[in-house]
């Protein structure tokens, strides 16, 4: 007898308009797929994150959760701030629970740009173990 294989399917969301698009992809093939999908939002924590934005997400990831839930997609949403940068928390979360694929919504920005603030989208792809869909 074949174990049954569910596929994972994690979206990293920062509430930008671009994120929302990956989100809407996702969930697109979650419901194709029948796989479960992980929307995680990071930060890195500490005295610099403000309260308000901090339950901004909070608040957005709930929202997620019950209108992708009541769509009949299996979801679970994740706010982590474990010390990391967002790029490196989402790849060793995608490594922590063998996710299957990862989107990420990307908007463009100046050399100058990724080298003093670097790329978050641009990390994931780049170091990430299982295959990313970059999204505008």
């Amino acid at each position: 007898m074949l174990k049954e294989f569910t596929m994972k399917l994690l979206v990293s969301f920062n509430g930008t308009n671009e994120s929302e698009a990956a989100l809407a992809l996702a969930k697109t093939h979650a419901k194709i797929f029948d796989a479960r999908l992980l929307v995680v939002s990071s930060s890195e924590g500490g005295k610099g994150e403000k309260p308000e934005d901090i339950n901004k997400i909070k608040g957005d990831l709930e929202d997620i959760q019950k209108n992708i839930s009541a769509d009949g997609i299996e979801c679970e949403v994740e706010q982590l701030a474990r010390g990391l940068t967002p790029g490196e928390d989402i790849v060793l979360f995608a490594e922590e629970n063998d996710i299957d694929q990862i989107y990420v919504g990307i908007r463009k920005k100046s050399r100058t740009s990724k080298l003093i603030l670097g790329s978050t989208a641009q990390y994931i792809i780049l170091k990430a173990k299982c295959p990313v869909t970059s999204v505008k």
